[in-house]
């Protein structure tokens, strides 16, 4: 550790290190000249942020400061943004300086009116929104827009241009940086780690990034820990921790800490700038000697240590009462100012003691000798082509031609395949395609630790675990250039896919399915994130973020209940229609179409839903082609309806399914009522898409009112057997015909270690069960009926008994495969 300290900050007694002034310049290599004019910069970048917190109007007080031209609702964050301004303008300083290419994380993404005021002083955010401008009608468009109406947000979200990281919720700015980073050898990401955000569980375990970032092929990113001491409410706990403590903490995850504390600005930024070239060069050490041929590994990357007031240059107090340095500054440091004329007395003193009228000259510009402080071009922080804007770029993936994978099937429902494995074969050739000379590519794998459990280990044909750490004797697949990212925590494997995907490169998390509910509400925000950039100005669209659901709940027997969850469907299923997906493909072949199908397609959050385990296989490509691209399909073989038959004929009753364990059971069901009761006319439908079930108009996958009734008709009652939660079903069919016939059946939260069947019997979702719900809800009660209602039960009697006697299902149960003594072939799908 080493400590750059400027003037004293108060902070706990014990917390001060010693100070060793480090750097690629000395601290006296910052010309005063060139910082006055740098402090002028964030002075002008701070009165925006307030600005835009506090005014409606009269930009640049150039009027006395009146109740009309405060903003009814004072809505934003000041405490954090101060020391965001002053990043910003030392990373342009850097840029400038060295040419280096930069994106900026912004983990306190609640100081977006900080980040948005330095998008705009250089420029960009006008080129991206020419209404606000960059004159006095411009800044007027600017501070109204913030937090209002109509306006802006007041995160760093999709509207601020080189923003890729809202900040909204906490947790999850280095893994966007990290996933940033990886395969892009010329790029920096500095990656501001707020204190309150450092006491997440996601960011603490974000720490260990430099057991897999490469310097041979990766880019780099440098943590700024922004220790202003305090949260909404009181103090943090790293805020109260020793530098000592916190270098210690740091120095054991595989940095190497320095430490800039102060409440002078022209000393702090000296000794930040200091700060800033010494990681720089550090870094460009690192790089240029892994990618000589040195091993230097473990690398010890460099980490900054921010110590600054919070609310630092705000208002000291407010009424007799402190505020900068506090809690108090978090928000909003004067709440009344519309109605109290010594607050709104303070608030003028406040802003015009950043000297707007010397920043912006008569016709609201900034004056030029600040405008030439920021990077030229795509060099500037907030254009970084990086960040999905105007000139972001997309390489599409070399896609290989699925009939190198897919299934050979002699017919329907015989063969037994694990499921993912072809998918795992597809996977290594892309990696294989996408890979360049220095190990980088264009595609990584995301999983904890399960890439072999979920049967896709066919890509350490082509690739190896990643790891910079050491790898012993005997131990196989485990490289610094590996492209599978596997590493215990769901968390870091979506955060880094997500900082991967928002930075135009491709991949897939792979998961067990109970497992991904710890990243639930971070597949939620990617979400939001991807709906509001599809409409915003100056956003290209990026590659959609695809998550596998393997080792599901209806195969996770040997594990037992804490490893059953289908419940990132029903996390998934309500948002935003225009950017979700949701496939159940019932086979292998399906599965690679799926594949092919989310890999290529962009701005979406795909999950595919499918387990791992050996399944019967029923489609050919040719027809898992079809049926994907319709959503779903008639399965003609598997009912007993007429081919060809009139749209006025409709079934008896309609057995459905989405999923593969549900498929087969249904598959099953049919079966029984084709031998027992086979004049019966029973329909059987597969459904891939689960979006479909949506009306028309709430989804662009929903099937139309005709392609609705083809599956289902319009009148007959449907048993449906549902991977996921029944209740996730009725809320999709809101709006179709006559929804209370739609008789759904899937994981009821029974579960436990036991066998595959006895699963889906605890669950009431099993084929007896489906048989008897479809005899209970037909049409009419044919002949036979009564008698297959009986063996059913009893069937249940009989592997309820022996499924505790035997320990395993019925003969029969293990055994099964479709049969249709009428039918040889593989008729096509409708």
């Amino acid at each position: 550790m080493s400590t750059t300290q400027a003037s004293p900050i108060d902070v706990p007694a014990g917390t001060r290190a010693p100070v060793e002034v480090t750097g690629e310049h000395p601290a006296d290599d910052y010309p005063d000249g060139e910082l006055a004019l740098d402090l002028r910069w964030w002075s002008a970048a701070n009165y925006l942020t307030a600005a835009q917190i506090y005014l409606r109007d009269n930009p640049l007080l150039r009027q006395p400061l009146r109740p009309e031209h405060i903003k009814p609702r004072l809505l934003g964050h000041w405490g954090t943004s101060p020391g965001l301004t002053m990043v910003h303008t030392l990373l342009n300083r850097l840029v400038r300086r060295t040419g280096t290419e930069v994106l900026m994380v912004t983990g306190p993404g609640h100081g977006g009116p900080a980040v948005l005021a330095g998008a705009y002083l250089d420029g960009t955010y006008s080129e991206v929104h020419p209404a606000v401008s960059a004159d006095l009608a411009g800044l007027h468009r600017l501070v109204r827009q913030f937090s209002t109406p109509g306006g802006v947000s007041s995160h760093a979200g999709v509207h601020v241009p080189g923003s890729i990281h809202e900040g909204g919720e906490l947790g999850y700015a280095l893994l966007h940086a990290a996933g940033a980073a990886f395969d892009d050898p010329d790029l920096l990401v500095a990656c501001v780690v707020g204190d309150g955000e450092a006491e997440t569980g996601p960011l603490a375990a974000s720490w260990r990034l430099p057991a897999f970032l490469d310097p041979g092929r990766d880019g780099a990113v440098l943590p700024i820990l922004h220790l202003n001491g305090y949260k909404i409410s009181g103090p943090t706990v790293l805020g109260r921790t020793s530098d000592d403590d916190v270098c210690r903490f740091l120095a054991s995850q595989g940095w190497a800490p320095v430490v800039v504390a102060g409440d002078q600005p022209d000393h702090v930024f000296r000794a930040l700038d200091a700060a800033l070239s010494g990681a720089r060069r550090t870094i460009a050490d690192l790089q240029r000697r892994a990618r000589a041929g040195q091993d230097v590994r473990p690398a010890r990357w460099p980490a900054i240590v921010l110590r600054t007031p919070k609310g630092w240059t705000g208002p000291r107090t407010v009424d007799g009462v402190p505020v900068e340095g506090t809690q108090r500054s978090h928000q909003v440091p004067l709440a009344n100012v519309r109605d109290d004329a010594g607050h709104r007395a303070q608030l003028a003193e406040w802003l015009r003691s950043y000297r707007p009228d010397e920043a912006f000259d008569a016709d609201g510009r900034l004056v030029p000798e600040l405008a030439a402080l920021s990077p030229r071009g795509d060099l500037r922080l907030s254009a970084s082509p990086r960040a999905g804007g105007p000139r972001f770029r997309v390489r599409p993936l070399p896609l290989p031609d699925l009939t190198d994978y897919a299934l050979d099937l002699t017919g329907p429902g015989v063969l037994e395949h694990e499921t993912t494995r072809p998918l795992g074969e597809l996977l290594r050739d892309v990696i294989t395609r996408t890979s360049r000379a220095d190990g980088g590519g264009d595609f990584r794998l995301f999983s904890p630790d399960e890439t072999a459990s979920n049967r896709l280990g066919a890509v350490f044909e082509a690739t190896d675990r990643c790891t910079q750490l050491p790898v012993l004797p005997g131990e196989e697949h485990l490289g610094p250039q590996g492209r599978v990212m596997e590493v215990l925590s769901e968390h870091l494997c979506e955060g880094w896919l997500e900082g991967y995907t928002l930075t135009g490169r491709h991949g897939l998390f792979a998961t067990y399915e109970a497992f991904a509910m710890v990243a639930a509400s971070m597949v939620v925000q990617h979400a939001k994130w991807l709906q509001l950039a599809a409409t915003e100005p100056g956003r290209s669209p990026l590659p959609s973020l695809n998550v596998l659901l393997t080792s599901t709940c209806w195969r996770n027997d040997h594990n037992g209940f804490s490893h059953q969850g289908p419940g990132l469907i029903d996390t998934v299923a309500p948002l935003a229609p225009e950017v979700t997906r949701i496939w159940f493909p019932p086979d292998a072949n399906s599965t690679l179409v799926v594949a092919e199908q989310c890999l290529t397609s962009r701005g979406q959050v795909n999950l595919v839903v499918v387990d791992k385990q050996q399944h019967l296989q029923y489609l050919t490509l040719d027809q898992a082609r079809t049926h994907v691209a319709a959503g779903g399909s008639v399965w003609e073989w598997a009912g007993t309806e007429e081919p060809g038959r009139q749209r006025s004929e409709d079934p008896d009753v309609v057995l459905a399914a989405a999923g593969d364990v549900p498929t087969m059971e249904v598959l099953a069901a049919a079966q029984l009522l084709r031998e027992h009761v086979p004049h019966l006319r029973v329909r059987v439908v597969n459904v891939v898409d689960l979006m479909g079930l949506l009306p028309p108009g709430e989804h662009p996958a929903a099937f139309t009112p005709e392609r609705f009734a083809h599956l289902f008709t319009d009148s007959v009652d449907v048993v449906f057997a549902f991977h996921g939660h029944p209740r996730a079903i009725h809320p999709l069919l809101h709006g179709r015909p006559d929804i209370d016939r739609f008789h759904v059946r899937g994981f009821t939260e029974h579960g436990s270690t036991t066998t595959p069947f006895d699963m889906v019997v605890l669950n009431r979702m099993s084929r007896y069960h489906l048989a008897l719900e479809a005899l209970r809800r037909s049409r009419r009660v044919p002949e036979g009926g009564d008698r297959l209602a009986r063996l059913c039960h009893a069937q249940l009697d009989r592997h309820r008994a022996h499924v505790v006697d035997a320990l395993e299902d019925l003969p029969e149960i293990r055994t099964w495969t479709w049969h249709d003594p009428t039918r040889t072939d593989i008729e096509e799908n409708r």
